[in-house]
């Protein structure tokens, strides 16, 4: 018994000691009320037998209450407290027993008492041994009184008290052993459980990845470190919505378009955590982070909770800015050492076959050979851009960034654009307020400008307004120049390459465009981005449809 103790848990072992406290408690209420019972039978009272029958209840509360408060203050040594309880009990139930009567007293019930006590704290063999003494003891005070000319329908009472001893021992023993061998799963699995959530706390506050998790409205239940750094959550309750949130507004609609499609599982986002004007004289951290903005790569799963009545979504959020920036390290340092080779290995043997490939068309005339010469001379030229390109790099720090007339110059870039591409004028709307000013050199921003709307005439469908350009102010009143055509957005997997060096999906496109641009854009302090949209006016059925943007975020008119 003693080990069958100490292979139990030590909430299992207090379990024992609070049931040892309740047989206790149990029987100082047993003894009161053999007490109060005698009292009020007067006249039993005066007879010598019922005067040993208060001497024992009196003798017998005693003992309880010390045994009462032995199980509370001297939580030591359990079995040998609770056997000689045992015994006690039984020896001073047996003298009540013989004192009122026998099996005439009716009080052989109280032995249940102790025996069931002992079925629930003891093992099997102990309590059917006491329950075997108990009802051999009743059979053979019942054949004594036989004996002594009493009546002889108290042995068939004996034996049924007897049998019931033994089958409330065995049952209430199982049933115990049943309870506590799951209170020691419960307790296993209890430990388990909360190991794997002190795992999962580590694990989710040192993975670099974000991580929240949401319900079906985008009510936020709970989020890593990491994501509330990417999303500008740090120090705010986890408790919102993201729809809520307006720097999170793009979130929630991309969230809210999964849940439609569960196909756009993946989709990238820029996200502008820290534009809050509000904050600008409130901490100083602020003006360090207001120019910072979060390119996410956003991944939607739904959990496993059938059954369970309550549904959560989980949100991977990964900062590929970081991934963006070594990949083009890598290629440019590798660039870099082939720029001047391409500057003089390259640049003068091109023109040279350019210029014997014009001399060849004017003595050749055979169509035959004016397409072969053709394509030579689209390769030469095409070749020629990407070098040209490629130079413009070492030129692109000499800039000059000075105060520009935002609505000036893209009205004249914008009529310069219609009129070199033959476009109607409706096809290229602009919104612009009068008097914009921004800081950026003019020269570099009509590049920038030129290649996005290069792009857009590619893959615009050339009816009314399908090219937009708008001058708009983000929510900390910073000035956005946004670009967009009516064509289809652009996948997310050549978004993730979108501005990376030499990376084209245009079989006469050289990848270096987008690339250029982003870097003219950092060099005058200004930002390039593509931006996700989901607009309802896009699809028939009013669900969100995916359509994208570039977007100039200018640096601030003071900033230096």
């Amino acid at each position: 018994m003693i080990a069958r103790l100490q292979a139990l848990s030590a909430e299992s072992r207090a379990t024992f000691w609070r049931s040892l406290q309740t047989l206790n408690a149990t029987r100082v209420v047993i003894a009161l009320v053999l007490l109060v019972y005698l009292s009020f039978d007067s006249r039993g009272l005066r007879a010598s037998g019922q005067y040993l029958y208060l001497q024992i209840c009196l003798v017998y509360l005693g003992l309880a209450i010390g045994f009462a408060l032995s199980a509370v203050y001297l939580q030591r040594r359990f079995v040998l407290q609770l056997l000689p309880q045992i015994a006690i009990d039984l020896v001073f139930i047996s003298l009540l027993y013989l004192a009122g009567g026998g099996m005439r007293s009716g009080l052989a019930i109280l032995y249940l008492f102790p025996l069931a006590g002992l079925a629930i704290l003891a093992p099997l063999m102990l309590s059917l041994f006491c329950a075997s003494l108990v009802a051999l003891f009743i059979l053979g005070d019942t054949t004594w009184q036989i004996f002594l000319s009493e009546s002889e329908h108290d042995v068939m009472q004996a034996g049924l008290y007897g049998a019931a001893f033994l089958a409330a021992v065995l049952v209430v023993n199982r049933m115990a052993a049943k309870l506590i061998g799951q209170e020691e799963l419960a307790i296993r699995r209890g430990v388990e459980v909360n190991v794997q959530q002190a795992v999962n706390r580590l694990v989710m506050a040192n993975i670099v990845d974000g991580i929240l998790v949401v319900d079906p409205d985008g009510q936020v239940f709970a989020g890593n470190p990491a994501a509330q750094q990417m999303l500008g959550l740090v120090g705010p309750e986890l408790r919102f919505k993201l729809s809520a949130a307006a720097a999170l507004v793009p979130l929630a609609q991309a969230y809210h378009a999964w849940r439609i499609d569960p196909a756009r599982s993946t989709v990238f986002l820029t996200i502008k955590p820290f534009n809050d004007a509000a904050l600008e004289d409130v901490t100083a951290a602020w003006s360090a982070r207001r120019n910072l903005a979060a390119h996410l790569k956003v991944r939607f799963a739904a959990a496993d909770t059938h059954g369970l009545g309550a549904e959560r979504s989980v949100i991977f959020l990964q900062d590929v800015t970081g991934i963006e920036n070594q990949a083009q390290q890598l290629k440019l340092a590798s660039m870099g050492r082939l720029t001047a080779s391409i500057a003089h290995e390259v640049r003068n043997p091109l023109s040279a076959i350019g210029h014997a490939t014009a001399l060849l068309g004017e003595d050749l005339g055979d169509p035959v050979h004016q397409r072969l010469l053709k394509i030579v001379g689209d390769n030469v030229t095409r070749v020629n851009r990407m070098v040209e390109d490629i130079l413009q790099l070492s030129r692109k720090a000499q800039s000059h960034i000075e105060p520009l007339a935002l609505d000036v110059f893209l009205a004249e870039l914008r009529a310069e654009f219609i009129e070199t591409h033959s476009l109607a004028p409706e096809i290229v709307s602009l919104i612009v307020a009068p008097d914009t000013q921004v800081r950026f050199d003019a020269l570099h921003l009509r590049e920038v400008v030129l290649n996005l709307l290069n792009n857009a005439v590619r893959y615009a469908s050339g009816g009314r307004h399908s090219i937009r350009l708008d001058v708009v102010h983000d929510t900390a009143q910073r000035l956005e120049l946004h670009v967009q055509d009516d064509g289809p957005g652009i996948s997310p997997e050549v978004r993730a390459h979108l501005f990376e060096p030499f990376y084209t999906t245009s079989s006469k496109g050289t990848g270096l465009g987008l690339y250029l641009a982003r870097e003219l854009c950092l060099n005058n302090e200004a930002r390039l981005d593509y931006e996700y949209r989901f607009d309802n006016e896009d699809s028939a059925d009013g669900s969100p449809a995916l359509s994208g943007r570039f977007v100039i975020t200018f640096a601030w008119p003071g900033q230096k």
